[in-house]
């Protein structure tokens, strides 16, 4: 059954702190605060578009939704209640700080028909957190993150990486300080510079150094296949790249791109698949020619952008020719390698075992998982 998230911005709404890198209006491309009606307008427009036998949450996105008003949220979910009844929703999801949760306020939403909640948490690291102006400590994360576990909401967890004091090895520490919360999910964002906010201050200043795309895509991986090993699934990775993000001037710096996600997906292919070929040349001996085998849904992955990850495995291998297979009962992030000719791979890894064989210079960023040059002519 598909997974559709209804959303609803409020950006801004019930944020007790304006954090370094924040500007919602510009992230959500959304300004104004909606309404009952608007709500409706909103839910009622999606819902004439999702497919039947959907599972459909409507999502507040955008502010700290156990922050606002008492009045203001109980507006919101009152007008919400006729979709929980008719069946045509499942449930209510919101997002919200870490420090805007205790029993109280658990019990409120839980009488309303919230199933989900999702923290927004960027970093588990103290000096992360207090860098980027957030209000709160990582104590607070976990207290906030076993009552909501107690309570039986489904549990996610919001990201971010290349924070102001952040590293690759922090990055690594949060993540696996998360694991050990098991959330229901998780998002990864890379951190922008918005135009207007305190980070384009500092930016402007020399004080702040964003991740370029490469740093941002290697860290996104390597914090990713720690949650693949651990079977947590990685709903979002980088922000959606509404139209005020693309307007010219919104990113003053860092990585952007409106396929981030895709493009952590076709990095992680073209590593494992880099493993792949070195087991199968020392199982079977070097081939000048080789083929991938792959679901055919993978298959744009592991080919990559502009066949960028065949180019570069090409290069790297000093391969004569290298293509891509679909096979449709592959599994899913599997890769075969096989010769040129052959109706099945030879050799397959799944994306467990090679999580398992991969280890990170957190110096570098760098991901070591292949020794191309002795497979090289």
């Amino acid at each position: 059954m598909k997974h559709i998230n209804i959303p609803i911005f409020i950006p801004h709404l019930g944020c007790p702190f304006t954090c370094v890198f924040c500007d919602q209006n510009r992230i959500s491309a959304t300004r104004d605060i909606p309404g009952e009606m608007e709500v409706i307008n909103i839910v009622e427009n999606h819902l004439a578009t999702i497919p039947a036998g959907s599972e459909v949450e409507i999502a507040f996105f955008g502010g700290n939704f156990t922050m606002v008003e008492k009045t203001r949220q109980e507006m919101y979910l009152a007008t919400l209640k006729r979709y929980l009844q008719d069946g045509r929703v499942r449930g209510i999801r919101i997002s919200t700080r870490p420090d805007g949760i205790d029993a109280q306020i658990l019990d409120f939403l839980q009488r309303w028909g919230v199933r989900t909640i999702e923290l927004g948490v960027q970093s588990l690291s103290d000096e992360v957190l207090k860098a980027s102006w957030r209000g709160y400590q990582a104590a607070d994360v976990f207290k906030a993150c076993q009552l909501i576990k107690e309570y039986g909401f489904r549990l996610g967890i919001q990201l971010m990486i290349g924070l102001p004091g952040d590293k690759l090895d922090l990055d690594m520490k949060t993540a696996a300080k998360v694991i050990e919360l098991r959330p229901d999910m998780v998002r990864i964002y890379p951190t922008l510079v918005i135009a207007g906010t305190h980070l384009e201050k500092l930016y402007l200043k020399g004080k702040y150094i964003p991740l370029t795309l490469a740093e941002a895509l290697q860290n996104s991986l390597a914090v990713y296949l720690q949650f693949q090993k651990e079977n947590i699934p990685v709903i979002r990775m980088g922000l959606q790249p509404g139209e005020e993000l693309r307007r010219e001037g919104c990113v003053a710096a860092g990585p952007f791109h409106p396929a981030f996600g895709e493009l952590v997906e076709q990095e992680a292919f073209k590593a494992q698949a880099g493993k792949a070929i070195e087991q199968f040349f020392t199982a079977h001996g070097r081939h000048p020619q080789l083929l991938l085998f792959v679901h055919p849904r993978d298959i744009s992955k592991v080919t990559g952008q502009r066949r960028s990850n065949l180019n570069y495995l090409k290069e790297q291998f000093g391969l004569e020719l290298i293509k891509v297979r679909g096979i449709e009962n592959l599994a899913r992030d599997s890769v075969g390698a096989g010769t040129i000719d052959a109706s099945a791979p030879a050799l397959l890894l799944s994306r467990l075992e090679f999580i398992e064989q991969v280890t990170w210079d957190t110096g570098t960023g760098s991901l070591s998982h292949v020794n191309v040059k002795k497979y090289q002519k």
